[in-house]
């Protein structure tokens, strides 16, 4: 599933080409997604897209009345491209904006296209949304509170979107391991010191990543179409066996709310 690092680089790369164009008209080709494309979406011609959000790992197009909601699922990605491109078979949405075309395509139909009129932030997706983690809220004294009295395992902890916004299974590990923090270790037991830490390696982790293009494992790319290449730089996630890329011990892989979770034996002991 496409996690923060590559929502936020397909939003750097949807900003500068749709800031300013005027919706000229919407092609639904399948509307049953996640949930349905509703009527209020078909009728989006005549607004103009002011700028491009993210929160978490939903993509807010704002319209000035309203937000069109975005959210790539498990294996979606957005294109620009030239009008009367043709759709392929899991080319299932279109917003037309003149000389250009913005098409989502969702193999497995997890995605979303949702209309919010007025602000965004208070639709149901959105509202119970936790801290973002790139943003200055997210320091080491708040997630030193945010963990207070806390039983889940700190892995599980930083996948809460209600507690921080959309770090995802691949970094969670990755921070983890910069952090030099064991992914079975109580949330609440976490100290000031480690949240420090933590804190600064997730920024780290999110930043590198979005600077690789994300991580491209199966359906992702860019607007550009073209794969991130995050993935070649993991030092944990998905090396169960290889050496640790810092002293040498196998990487092991256990599984945490039905996710693989990977760690050094070694690097991470506490």
């Amino acid at each position: 599933m496409p996690e923060l690092p590559e929502v936020e680089v397909t939003r750097r790369g949807l900003a500068p080409q749709l800031a300013g164009r005027v919706i000229s008209g919407v092609e639904v080709r399948e509307a049953r997604l996640r949930w349905p494309i509703g009527a209020d979406v078909r009728s989006l011609a005549g607004r103009t897209v002011k700028a491009v959000h993210r929160r978490g790992k939903y993509l807010l197009v704002d319209c000035g009345d309203g937000h069109l909601i975005l959210h790539l699922g498990m294996s979606g990605s957005l294109r620009v491209l030239a009008p009367g491109t043709p759709a392929g078979k899991h080319d299932h949405f279109d917003l037309l904006l003149g000389d250009r075309i913005l098409r989502l395509r969702d193999p497995r139909r997890f995605g979303a296209v949702l209309w919010a009129p007025g602000d965004a932030t208070t639709h149901r997706l959105i509202a119970h949304l936790g801290v973002e983690p790139l943003s200055r809220q997210l320091d080491a004294a708040r997630l030193h509170a945010l963990t207070r009295g806390l039983r889940t395992p700190i892995k599980l902890f930083l996948m809460d979107a209600r507690r921080i916004v959309g770090v995802g299974n691949i970094y969670a590990s990755e921070s983890l391991f910069r952090a030099g923090i064991h992914p079975r270790m109580k949330a609440g037991r976490l100290s000031l010191a480690q949240a420090k830490r933590l804190s600064a390696a997730i920024k780290h982790t999110l930043r590198k990543a979005i600077r690789a293009g994300g991580s491209s494992l199966r359906d992702f790319v860019g607007v550009d179409g073209n794969p991130g290449y995050f993935q070649q730089r993991y030092s944990v996630y998905d090396r169960a066996g290889l050496p640790c890329r810092r002293c040498g011990s196998a990487i092991r892989r256990i599984v945490q709310g039905q996710r693989s979770t990977f760690f050094c034996p070694r690097c991470q002991a506490t």
